[in-house]
C-alpha cells in the first residue's frame, strides 16, 4: 500500500483502495448539512472490472492509496481472448483478457499506443487515446439525394465496433472515433479510393 488519503484531498481521477481494491474517484461532493457532522458523497469504478460504487464516508475518513504503476505500451495482436501489448521502451509483454479491457476492446487496433495500469505487478486496466482513427469494413452505400438533416446508419469499423455514421459515409473510410462515452462519430479523415 502507498499511503493513506484523507476525504479532504478527494479529486476526480484519484486512485484509491475500497474493501481492498482499486477504485478511481468519478465523482465526489463534501455535503456540510444543517445539523450533524459533514460528509463526502463519492461515486467509485472499481480498476478490475468496471463496477461503480457510491459510498458516503464521514468528513475526515482516511482510504488508502493503491501501488498502482502506470506504463505507455503499444498494442500488438489477440490470441485465445488475450490481448497482448509491448513496453516499447524495454519491449516485456503483457496482456489482459477480453473481460478486463471493457469498452477499449472496441477501439484496439495494432500498433495503438495506449497506458496500462499495473497493480501489484499484474496488468489490470488500459486507458486508450481519447480518440482513434478506425477504417469502416461494413456499411450500407448512401442513397444520392437522401439529405435528412442528422440521419444516421450503422457503420462497422474494423476492429468489429458499430457506429453510427452519416449517410455520406462509405466503406473504406477511415473515421476519427471519440473512445470515450462508448465510441462515437467525430469526422471523416480520409475517403476510400
Amino acid at each position: 500500500m502507498a499511503g493513506f488519503v484523507d476525504t479532504s484531498e478527494f479529486r476526480n481521477g484519484l486512485k484509491i483502495l475500497w474493501e481492498d481494491k482499486p477504485y478511481v474517484i468519478e465523482y465526489f461532493q463534501h455535503v456540510k448539512p444543517g445539523k450533524g457532522s459533514s460528509f463526502t458523497r463519492t461515486k467509485i469504478r472499481s480498476l478490475l472490472d468496471g463496477r461503480v460504487l457510491e459510498p458516503t464516508l464521514k468528513s475526515g475518513d482516511k482510504v488508502g492509496t493503491p501501488d498502482i504503476e502506470s506504463k505507455d505500451m503499444q498494442y500488438l495482436y489477440v490470441q485465445d481472448g488475450d490481448y497482448y501489448f509491448m513496453d516499447k521502451r524495454n519491449f516485456e509483454q503483457t496482456f489482459l483478457s477480453k473481460e478486463g479491457l471493457g469498452e477499449a476492446v472496441n477501439f484496439l487496433k495494432e500498433n495503438l499506443d495506449v497506458e496500462i495500469l499495473f497493480w501489484n505487478g499484474k496488468a489490470i486496466n488500459v486507458s486508450v487515446p481519447n480518440s482513434v482513427d478506425l477504417k469502416v469494413t461494413k456499411c450500407d452505400p448512401g442513397v444520392r439525394g437522401d439529405t435528412v438533416s442528422g440521419a444516421l446508419k450503422p457503420a462497422t469499423m474494423e476492429t468489429g465496433f458499430t457506429v453510427n455514421v452519416p449517410l455520406f459515409i462509405n466503406e473504406g473510410d477511415v473515421l476519427k472515433i471519440d473512445t470515450r462515452d462508448g465510441g462515437k462519430y467525430l469526422t471523416r479523415v480520409s475517403t476510400a479510393g
